[in-house]
């Protein structure tokens, strides 16, 4: 997209925009007849982008990044190019799922364990009662080409994939366009949020950057990501006092 207003985090840019502004430009790629990729960056993203060659040029070719961390906001403030408010993934995949309803478009929700996404799907027509569910499918599977070839045959307008960062990056990028999809995003473990088996943090402990605590109080196993914090911190610190050099 020409005149992209973008700052850079550890060498990934970041779309200065605010929600009200990201859902704008998402409305304009669903009317594209283009496909589009989006990301939303999070602390540990970033740093899985340092050493990650594959994931870092999907970061950096993607058409919309957003900011989906108080790290990424705080080390962008640091920096003197502060950003507008955090666009986190689940909330821009309800307002994605608002614009699809009032559109007509349909999306294809993939990934999770089994019967997740569909629970997601059900849970989020119940709250968009107009939208159009293309199809569901988990996560799980060892080829491909059938499951690019049901989304294609789907129609879908949008394609909701909760693998895990960077597979569902990497899986987007290689297969978007074949999907025929207007929009790919990747949401990671939010379809456990829509269905309901897993609760999000109160707005109080989101507002103030400590939706992690939350999700590692309730679910030790998200300790190996929440190790990327301490690395985020170092990383942007040393960027800062120009100690480090970007990554390639």
């Amino acid at each position: 997209m020409e005149d992209r207003n973008r700052i850079t985090v550890l060498g990934i840019p970041i779309d200065r925009i605010g929600m009200r502004e990201a859902i704008e430009r998402v409305r304009a790629f669903l009317h594209s007849g283009d496909s589009h990729i989006i990301v939303t960056a999070d602390s540990a993203g970033l740093v899985m982008a340092q050493r990650d060659g594959e994931l870092r040029d999907i970061m950096r070719s993607a058409d919309l990044v957003t900011a989906d961390s108080a790290g990424v906001l705080l080390a962008a403030k640091l920096a003197g190019t502060p950003l507008p408010e955090r666009v986190s993934g689940i909330d821009l995949a309800a307002e994605i799922c608002r614009l699809c309803a009032e559109s007509e478009q349909s999306i294809f929700f993939l990934g999770a364990g089994a019967g997740i996404a569909d629970e997601a799907a059900k849970a989020l027509r119940g709250k968009f009662p107009a939208l159009r569910i293309a199809g569901t499918r988990d996560g799980f599977f060892e080829h491909d080409a059938p499951v690019v070839e049901q989304i294609r045959q789907s129609g879908a307008g949008a394609l909701f994939a909760a693998m895990g960062i960077p597979k569902q990056e990497k899986w987007i990028a290689r297969y978007a366009k074949d999907t025929g999809v207007a929009i790919a995003i990747g949401l990671g473990g939010s379809f456990d949020v829509f269905s309901g088996r897993v609760g999000r943090a109160p707005a109080w402990m989101r507002n103030h950057g400590l939706e992690w605590v939350y999700r590692l109080a309730r679910n030790p196993m998200k300790m190996k990501k929440v190790a990327h914090l301490p690395v985020f911190a170092l990383l942007t610190l040393a960027e800062r006092l120009g100690l480090r050099r970007r990554a390639g």
